[in-house]
């Protein structure tokens, strides 16, 4: 008897060690499962989002295919009543050339095509209402047409009118394109670097950093601007330098001065822009003006004392 109990002691042992091993085999299983489980997960969200964002891109091309299509339209309507159809062409000319890339469907990408796209619709409604102008005008020369006296007298009467219209209509659209600055920040810097509000102290202004965003403009263009700054002091003087960028620009037909400039591409995306201005000697005591410009227009400003 204590001779057979002696021979079979090792079988619970191995038993064990088969349980062991069986346990950590059907561990690794329920990883591997789980792992699978949280990739697959993740790629059913990662193709959920690039689809809705394809998704987003067709729509926005679909719009400007149908503003394409409203385009033909406007331009034929403004043509037979005798309207420019210029403005129309040439945004006619930009939808086709943006239907014809290839655009990565990123989500820059796409605010940016529908802020294009709520700009032509802007462009549509502002010639909606053109055409319901030349409309009323040709329907008030066709029925007060009765004599030739008085047709001569209404025509000239209506063309002078027309060319009025028009000439106030594009005087709106130049002013709504127009760009305006926020936001706008004037801070002085030490020879250290440390930052100081206005007022300043003359002593401590080693350089001016002048700080503001292009504020957003769904009808302006996007396309290069040079953007100008002046200083102007108490006595309308402004501060110049050609040696530190400074130069000249039209403003109504005047040659004025600019302290200093930039080149930029405005892209309706609320850019940040900031000028470092060294005078290089102490500034005079006073109110300064500081002023923004591009083309002939004045896009904003500010103002700073130094004590």
């Amino acid at each position: 008897m204590d001779g057979n109990s002696s021979a079979h002691s090792p079988e619970p042992k191995k038993s064990n060690k088969n349980a062991i091993i069986i346990a950590l085999l059907s561990l690794v299983i329920v990883i591997q499962f789980i792992k699978i489980y949280l990739d697959s997960q993740e790629k059913t969200e990662i193709k959920t989002e690039l689809t809705s964002t394809e998704q987003e891109l067709e729509t926005s091309k679909q719009r400007l295919t149908e503003i394409s299509a409203e385009l033909d339209q406007k331009i034929a309507e403004v043509t037979k009543l005798g309207g420019d159809v210029s403005d129309l062409e040439k945004a006619k000319a930009e939808i086709e050339t943006e239907l014809k890339r290839t655009r990565r469907a990123t989500g820059q990408e796409i605010k940016a095509l529908k802020d294009k796209v709520e700009g032509y619709e802007t462009l549509l409604k502002v010639k909606d209402e053109e055409i319901a102008h030349l409309q009323s005008v040709n329907k008030e020369l066709f029925t007060e047409n009765t004599s030739l006296k008085t047709q001569k007298n209404q025509l000239g009467d209506s063309i002078n009118r027309l060319s009025q219209s028009k000439d106030e209509l594009a005087g709106k659209v130049a002013i709504a394109s127009q760009l305006k600055v926020e936001n706008v920040k004037i801070v002085g810097l030490t020879e250290k670097g440390k930052e100081r509000d206005s007022p300043f102290k003359a002593r401590q202004l080693s350089q001016l950093r002048i700080d503001f965003n292009i504020a957003e403009n769904k009808v302006a263009p996007v396309e290069g601007k040079k953007i100008m700054i002046r200083i102007v002091d108490e006595n309308g003087q402004v501060l110049f330098d050609v040696a530190k960028g400074s130069g000249t620009f039209l403003l109504n037909g005047k040659e004025e001065f600019f302290t200093e400039s930039q080149e930029v591409l405005f892209d309706n995306t609320r850019q940040k822009l900031s000028f470092i201005y060294n005078k290089g000697s102490e500034y005079a005591s006073g109110t300064y003006r500081m002023e923004v410009y591009t083309d002939n227009y004045m896009m904003g400003g500010g103002e700073f004392v130094v004590k």
